[in-house]
């Protein structure tokens, strides 16, 4: 075989590798390329009790009720509040900590398991906040002294 044929031959293998491992990368990740689902879409997929997703909304107001429960001999907070996209609403269970910016009508991300079409357990809860929102520590910072 020639070198310029050899040379040829090498290069397009590598690139269908490649290729191939791209699409098996992107074929796995095609379910994590959604950050969350809204309660409307989460309700319209079909979706295991043991599987892990995002459901994220607004915390419906008036919603939060905080109860404390022990839990393996500690104290702790059961936190039961409705997350809504305005059409649909599912009631999360947590138990845990809340972020300091988690507040009613406020947007939320949570991460658990869909139990029911009307009940998610949530390991995690993130806080959303706007574009305008400044940690405390640099809004000091930013605000002239005069």
């Amino acid at each position: 075989m020639k070198l310029k044929t050899r040379r040829l031959l090498k290069v397009s293998s590598l690139l269908i590798i490649f290729l191939i491992g791209c699409f098996i990368l992107f074929y796995n990740l095609k379910n994590n390329l959604v950050f969350f689902f809204s309660p409307s879409e989460i309700l319209e997929e079909e979706i295991s009790s043991d599987e892990n997703v995002r459901l994220g909304g607004m915390v419906k107001k008036g919603s939060i009720k905080k109860k404390e429960i022990e839990l393996k001999a500690k104290k702790v907070q059961e936190i039961i509040f409705t997350i809504t996209d305005f059409e649909r609403e599912i009631f999360v269970y947590y138990i845990g900590i809340l972020p300091d910016l988690f507040s009613e009508g406020q947007g939320v991300v949570v991460e658990g398991n869909l139990i029911s079409p009307v009940r998610f357990n949530a390991k995690v809860v993130l806080a959303k906040h706007d574009e305008n929102y400044m940690p405390p520590e640099l809004d000091n910072i930013a605000k002239p002294t005069n």
